[in-house]
């Protein structure tokens, strides 16, 4: 993983079973499926959940300062620990948790290569042991905006013409379906595309085993078939930004893109929202 741009930021599954009792280090399944977590995790792992813990319950956001802090506190997390990420879904989740804590600030994230798919590939045990640790002290700094894209700014990137990667399906990209069979339709009442996003598929960054693809091959996918530069400011974005956190992960740590966001509030925001531009078809601009 030396080739990587920021090789410290992904683990193999042989450096976590080497930390497994590591008190610095705080493993962390994050799931699409939470019935995982109980049938078999990472042994002493915790289990933070996208949803319930990282969204605040009453406003479509996230939880805010305080809140952050209270989940650090309560899952045995300093502002020194390394915290490592992993989940289903070759580690969609375990991105989208990653990025929320970078969002927070917090120093030291990593994320385990391959995720729960790889661990079970390796041959390693899995615990049915729900762990506790004791709490910790944990302040936090106000969200990094130099991560996260807000509509309006969304809006103002896609009329100067800058870098948009759509990364969901395309079917969902031309506006054929508002969701893939297998994925909960949060509801968008529009199906297509941002004006001038390109659609680069997550699927294509990660190998069959769930861990990502090597530098030479990302950079051909971003870099010379879609011409994405490493300094122009680009923005990811999908249904909820849940896989577009993947594609974020991957040209910001792995390529080492200096101005990448990910848009959270996705096609499920974008879709719904009146007056803004969107497109139908296989093109950026729209045609068939």
């Amino acid at each position: 993983m030396a080739e990587y741009a920021n090789p410290d930021v992904l683990v193999s599954t042989e450096w976590v079973s080497e930390h497994l009792s590591d008190p610095k280090v705080r493993i962390v399944e994050s799931n699409e499926d939470r019935a995982l977590y109980t049938q078999g995790h990472v042994p002493g792992a915790v289990e933070i959940d996208w949803q319930v813990d990282l969204q605040d319950q009453v406003r479509r956001d996230y939880v805010d300062r305080a809140g952050f802090e209270k989940i650090c506190r309560e899952n045995g997390i300093s502002n020194d620990t390394t915290v490592v990420f992993y989940g289903d879904k070759n580690n969609w989740w375990a991105c989208y948790a990653f990025w929320v804590f970078k969002l927070y600030g917090h120093p030291d994230c990593r994320v385990m290569n391959g995720g729960r798919k790889k661990w079970q590939l390796d041959g390693r045990a899995w615990s049915t042991d729900r762990v506790s640790y004791p709490p910790t002290t944990y302040t936090a700094p106000e969200q990094d905006a130099s991560v996260r894209a807000l509509r309006d700014e969304v809006l103002k990137h896609q009329k100067a013409g800058r870098a948009l990667i759509d990364v969901r399906s395309p079917e969902e990209y031309s506006g054929e379906r508002l969701h893939m069979p297998d994925y909960p339709n949060e509801g968008a009442l529009r199906g297509g595309h941002i004006p001038g996003a390109m659609n680069v598929p997550w699927p294509l960054s990660v190998n069959e085993d769930g861990t990502f693809k090597s530098v030479k091959d990302l950079e051909k996918l971003y870099l010379k078939e879609v011409h994405l530069k490493r300094r122009s400011p680009t923005i990811a974005y999908c249904r909820i930004g849940e896989r577009s956190s993947l594609t974020w992960f991957v040209l910001k740590y792995l390529l080492g893109f200096g101005n990448v966001k990910n848009y959270d509030g996705s096609w499920m925001e974008w879709g719904n929202c009146v007056g803004v531009p969107i497109v139908k078809g296989a093109t950026p601009e729209g045609q068939a």
